[in-house]
Formats: structure tokens, C-alpha cells, sequence
């Protein structure tokens, strides 16, 4: 399903809030939720929840509700979560390593199907124990070619990000997950998503420091 380029990317980066929390009302057994029980879920207003789902035509009907069990469907239509996405991590550093333990597959049908680092780490040609082979950055395209796999996760140092995002383009990639805090240049049809996590803890502390 392709979303409408019309969508607020507010809305669009609250998709996936949805969805796990549909899923999660399935688990608990709620056949039907309001939009204050989204909206509280979430931690958001039940007005936002209503906007967000407009955008989708009638998902529920007013003294209704919504259907859990039809939206949680919904929304994995919507977020292509019906079947396994294929994804590969390029640096395994820290944060890389940490990421190729953390069982995606587990939460959302989303895997890591192989790593690379730099082309004399010790870890390049050797597999993580669940099996996920580690690969050096200069044959990213050799291996990347033959997959069907489109998504990257990006863990390298800020200084060889854009070169390697560009190595990723090149093999065929169109999506960016990126923990390297530079903006990107990719061209049109490639998308970015940033996660900055100095940047969140900074935000935390001065949340935390102006209610002092």
C-alpha cells in the first residue's frame, strides 16, 4: 500500500505507533478502542488520533470505535509488515553490534540479512551467532546486487557517512536509517530517516534542567 504524498509527515511518523498499539490491544483481548484509549496509549489528544486517521477515509464509525483487530491489519498494509523486509547494517561498531543483537524479526517482520565494516576488522568474514554474515564496505555492491534487499541501517563515523551512503545508493539501496549525525545528499527517490540519540539526551536534559 502506498501512502498519500498529501499526509503530514507528523502523521506519517506516528504509523507505526498505531500499529504497535493495535497490536497490542489484540494481545490483550480488545476487540474495539475509542480515540481517547489510542490517544492515551500513545500520549497524545483523541483530536489528533481522529486527524490522523481522516486521512484514511472511514476507519471507525462515531458510538462505535474502531475495529482493533481490522486496523492492526490496516496499518501493517500500510507499513508492508506482512512480509520480511530485508535490511543491511553498515558499520558494526558499538551501536552496530548492539543493533545485529536486537532481534527485529521477534517485534516486526524486519531482518538484518548482513553486515559490514571497514575491510580489515576482525569481524569481516566471520557471522554473528545467529548467522549474519559480515562483509568488508568495499564489496557492498558485489553483495548487495543478487539481494532483494533495499533498507540499510547506517552506524559509521559522521567523517565516512556520505560516502558510504553513496556506496549503498549505488548497490540499489532507497532507504536510510542513519545513526551518524550528518546531514545526507541522496538523490531523489532515496529517503533518509535520522536517529540522533546525543541530540535526544541533550533535548531530555534541558527538559529536565528548565522544570528545576
Amino acid at each position: 500500500m502506498v501512502i498519500d504524498k498529501s499526509i503530514p509527515k507528523a502523521t506519517a511518523k506516528r504509523l507505526s505507533l498505531y500499529y504497535r498499539t493495535f497490536k497490542r490491544f489484540n494481545a490483550g483481548n480488545i476487540e474495539k478502542a475509542s480515540s481517547k484509549q489510542i490517544a492515551e496509549a500513545i500520549g497524545i489528544d483523541s483530536a489528533t488520533v481522529r486527524r490522523d486517521f481522516s486521512y484514511f477515509g472511514e476507519l471507525g464509525r462515531r458510538g462505535f470505535g474502531y475495529n482493533v483487530k481490522k486496523l492492526m491489519n490496516f496499518f501493517a498494509d500500510i507499513l508492508n509488515d506482512h512480509s520480511i523486509t530485508s535490511v543491511a547494517l553498515v558499520g558494526c561498531g558499538n551501536m552496530g553490534r548492539a543493533l545485529l543483537h536486537y532481534r527485529f524479526h521477534e517485534r516486526n517482520k524486519m531482518q538484518i540479512i548482513m553486515a559490514f565494516d571497514t575491510d580489515d576488522n576482525e569481524l569481516v568474514n566471520t557471522k554473528t551467532d545467529d548467522g549474519i554474515p559480515i562483509y568488508g564496505i568495499s564489496t557492498i555492491k558485489e553483495h548487495l546486487k543478487d539481494s532483494n534487499c533495499q533498507t540499510a541501517i547506517l552506524t559509521v563515523p559522521s567523517l565516512k557517512a556520505q560516502e558510504v551512503a553513496d556506496r549503498l545508493v549505488q548497490a540499489g539501496i532507497k532507504g536510510i536509517l542513519s545513526f551518524s549525525p550528518v546531514n545526507l545528499h541522496l538523490p531523489e527517490g532515496v529517503f533518509v530517516q535520522y536517529v540522533d540519540l546525543t541530540s535526544e539526551l541533550q533535548t531530555l536534559l534541558y527538559f529536565m534542567n528548565q522544570n528545576h
